[in-house]
């Protein structure tokens, strides 16, 4: 199992890499797909629509939710197309990290202009060193978005 940092980066340029060469307008499936596809095949291991269970007030909630991506058993990655992030697309992948236990995720989305102003980190209460991944910093606060 490769870094968490290795692992992130691999997904953002395979993400950049698609978001330049089939552009914005394609349904997010097709997003998915072509970088599940992409990461595989720079020898990351894939798992997509990974269900994910969970427990609230001594209740279990079997297969709660989907995640979208599953990358190295240890990154999570939300796709989108939509034309532009909302707050509440961070704090969908930020949830999904804290019920999962999960260190960082990350949020693409290829319905925007550029790929760039498109991709978040998100961090679960993890402190980790400065990396070339913060993207259009929010804040470096534990347990938001970096």
């Amino acid at each position: 199992m490769a870094d968490i940092e290795a692992v992130a980066t691999q997904a953002i340029d395979c993400g950049f890499r698609i978001h330049r060469d089939l552009g914005p307008g394609l349904l997010e499936s097709v997003y998915e797909q072509v970088l599940a596809a992409s990461l595989t095949r720079a020898g990351l291991k894939v798992e997509r629509q990974k269900p994910v269970s969970f427990s609230f007030e001594d209740i279990q909630f079997p297969d709660g939710f989907r995640i979208d991506l599953l990358v190295d058993e240890q990154l999570v990655i939300e796709v989108k197309s939509v034309e532009t992030l909302s707050k509440a697309h961070g704090k969908q992948l930020l949830t999904y990290l804290r019920l999962m236990q999960q260190p960082v995720g990350l949020l693409m989305n290829f319905g925007g202009a550029t790929f760039k102003e498109g991709v978040r980190r998100v961090v679960n209460n993890h402190s980790f060193a400065s990396s070339r991944l913060r993207v259009n910093q929010i804040g470096a606060t534990a347990g938001g978005y970096a």
